[in-house]
C-alpha cells in the first residue's frame, strides 16, 4: 500500500497524496497489462532483490499516458529487517519521443542516402 506520495508524483499523475495514501499502487494505478512485472519488482524489492531503470507506463488521472522509469529500493530499519519498499520514478515521456523522432529522422535519411 502507497504511504508516501510526494509533490513530483502529485504533479505527474494528478493524484493528489490524499487520494493515493493506503491504496494499492499496482491494482489501482497500473495498467492490467504491467500488473505483473510492475508488482514482481515490488515484490523481489520486499525480498532485498532490488531494481533499476525498469520502465512501465502509468496512467494520469486525465488518462494520459506517462512512461516511468523506476528504481525499486528496500526499505530497512535500524536492525536491517526489510519494512517496505521505496519506489523512485522518473517521468521520461518526453526523452521516449524525442528518441522515437531520432530513430524516424535516421530512418528517413538512411532511405534517402540509399537513393
Amino acid at each position: 500500500l502507497v504511504n508516501e506520495w510526494n509533490n513530483k508524483s502529485a504533479e505527474i499523475t494528478g493524484y493528489s497524496k490524499a487520494e493515493v495514501l493506503g491504496k494499492n499502487l499496482v491494482e489501482v494505478y497500473i495498467t492490467q497489462e504491467f500488473r505483473p512485472s510492475v508488482k514482481k519488482v515490488l515484490d523481489d524489492a520486499l525480498l532485498g532483490r532490488e531494481k533499476s531503470n525498469f520502465e512501465f507506463p502509468l496512467f494520469t488521472k486525465d488518462k494520459r499516458r506517462v512512461e516511468v522509469l523506476l528504481n525499486a529500493t528496500t526499505r530497512r530499519d535500524v536492525t536491517g529487517a526489510i519494512v517496505g519498499v521505496i519506489g523512485v520514478g522518473q517521468d521520461i515521456t518526453e526523452m521516449r519521443r524525442l528518441m522515437e523522432q531520432e530513430a524516424l529522422l535516421f530512418q528517413a535519411q538512411a532511405a534517402n542516402d540509399a537513393k
